[in-house]
C-alpha cells in the first residue's frame, strides 16, 4: 500500500476510531514502551495492567538484531516481518504507535521509523502518547486478546541510505557530507553528566550538533508544530535542506529527529543505528570529544 499515513494522529481521532470499532486488521495499535534501567519502569508489565483498548505490545529489545552486542540494532527483513505479522499487522494495516513514557514520546518514534524503513509508510505516532490519552479521559483496558496473525512482507532494500554505520560516521568527520545531530541531553553531549550505561563515558562525535530529544515536544508531551520545529533547527544551526543523520545513546530517541525533519517537510533524515554506545566502544580517543576528560 503506497499510501502514506499522517505522521501524527490525535488521541481524539484514535478514540473515535475505537468508538466506531475500527480497531482490527485495518488499524493496529502498538504500545512500544521501554525504559532505561535507571527509570525503574517495566513497559511490558505496565502494558499487562493498562493500555489502549486493542493494543498489542511491541518490544524493541525483542524485535532487534539479537546477534549484535549493541542494543536494539535493526533486525533483518524476515525477522521484522515475522514479528509484526504475529502482532496482527499486515501490509494493509494502518499502524498507530505510542509509549507510556513521561515525555509523551520516547521509544515510539523508533518503531514509527522501523515500519517506514521496512517499506510500510502506513504508520502514525499517537501525539502526546499514553500520558495524554489518559489525561483526556479516553478508555483503557487491562486485558489482552492476541490478534489473528497476519502476513507482512518487509522490503528495506532501497532504504539502506537511511542507516549509517560506524564507518560512515568516521568517514563523514572528514567528508562532511551530512550533519550529525545528537539528541542526548546537552550535559551528556558535553561530557559533563554520566551516561546511563555501565562503562560508557559521555561526550560526542567530532563536529556533531546537539538537539535534546525532549525539546521536540512541549510540556504536555505533544510534538511541536512544524513552525516551532523549524525554529529549533535554526537555533541549533542544523540546515533542513542538507542531509541530516540522528544519533543518541542506542539509536532510539534519534528517531525523534527523523520525525521532526519529516514534519518540517525536509528530506528523510538517517539514523546512526549504533549511536554513542557503539561510537564510544570503537572510536579512537581523539574522536571522543568531551569537556571533562578524554577517553580512558
Amino acid at each position: 500500500m503506497g499510501m502514506q499515513a499522517q505522521a501524527l494522529v490525535s488521541a481524539k481521532w484514535l478514540a473515535n476510531m475505537l468508538k466506531r470499532n475500527v480497531a482490527g486488521p485495518r488499524l493496529r495499535i502498538l504500545d512500544t514502551s521501554w525504559y532505561l534501567p535507571m527509570m525503574k519502569r517495566d513497559g511490558r508489565k505496565e502494558f499487562a495492567q493498562t493500555h489502549i483498548p486493542g493494543a498489542s505490545f511491541f518490544d524493541i529489545d525483542e524485535c532487534a538484531d539479537r546477534s549484535s552486542k549493541f542494543d536494539h540494532m535493526l533486525p533483518s527483513e524476515e525477522f521484522f516481518a515475522d514479528y509484526v505479522g504475529n502482532l496482527g499487522v499486515g501490509n494493509d494495516s494502518h499502524v498507530v504507535v505510542y509509549d507510556a513514557s513521561d515525555f509523551g514520546a520516547f521509544t515510539c518514534t523508533r518503531v514509527w521509523w522501523m515500519f517506514r524503513f521496512f517499506g510500510h509508510p502506513q504508520v502514525s505516532v499517537l501525539n502526546g502518547g499514553f500520558r495524554n490519552w489518559v489525561k483526556e479521559g479516553h478508555p483503557v483496558e487491562g486485558t489482552y486478546t492476541r490478534p489473528e496473525p497476519a502476513r507482512f512482507t518487509a522490503t528495506a532494500g532501497h532504504r539502506s541510505s537511511w542507516v549509517k554505520s560506524f564507518e560512515d560516521i568516521t568517514n563523514n568527520i572528514r567528508a562532511q557530507e551530512f550533519q550529525v545531530v545528537d539528541v542526548r541531553p546537552y550535559a551528556r553531549f558535553r561530557g559533563k553528566e554520566p551516561e546511563p550505561r555501565e562503562g560508557v563515558q559521555p561526550g560526542h562525535i567530532p563536529g556533531s550538533k546537539c538537539m535534546p530529544f525532549f525539546s521536540f515536544v512541549d510540556k504536555d508531551g505533544m510534538m511541536l508544530s512544524p513552525e516551532e520545529l523549524k525554529k529549533f533547527f535554526e537555533k541549533s544551526k542544523v540546515d533542513l535542506n542538507k542531509p541530516i543523520c540522528g544519533s543518541c545513546g542506542s539509536g532510539v530517541t534519534a528517531c525523534h529527529l527523523v520525525l521532526a525533519a519529516h514534519l518540517c517537510g525536509a528530506p528523510e533524515a538517517s539514523v546512526y543505528d549504533g549511536s554513542w554506545y557503539e561510537w564510544f566502544t570503537k572510536a579512537p580517543p581523539e574522536h571522543v570529544v568531551s569537556d571533562t576528560k578524554s577517553k580512558l
